[in-house]
C-alpha cells in the first residue's frame, strides 16, 4: 500500500533542471519534485510520494485527508478494548 500525504507548497525554485519546492507538511518543511504537476504554484497543496507531488489537491481535500490521518494516528495509540 502506497501512501501519498498532503502538504502546502511555499516556496518554487528550480534545481538542476527540475522543479522543485519546499513543501509544509503541518509545520514540518520537506523538499518535494514538483516535474509531475508542472503547474504547481506556491499555496497549492500537493499530495506527495517519496518526494514527489503526484497531483495537486483543493484546500478543503487536503486539510480533510490531513484530519484522517491525525484521527489513524490517535487510534493507533489507544489501547483496544479492556485488556
Amino acid at each position: 500500500m502506497c501512501l501519498g500525504v498532503p502538504g502546502r507548497i511555499v516556496e518554487v525554485r528550480d534545481r538542476d533542471g527540475l522543479k522543485m519546492a519546499t513543501v509544509d507538511f503541518g509545520g514540518v518543511l520537506r523538499e518535494v519534485c514538483l516535474d509531475y504537476v508542472p503547474e504547481a504554484q506556491v499555496g497549492d497543496y500537493c499530495l506527495v510520494h517519496v518526494g514527489f507531488a503526484l497531483n495537486l489537491l483543493g484546500e478543503d481535500e487536503a486539510q480533510e485527508t490531513l484530519s484522517l490521518l491525525h484521527d489513524i494516528a490517535r487510534l493507533e495509540q489507544e489501547p483496544l478494548g479492556n485488556e
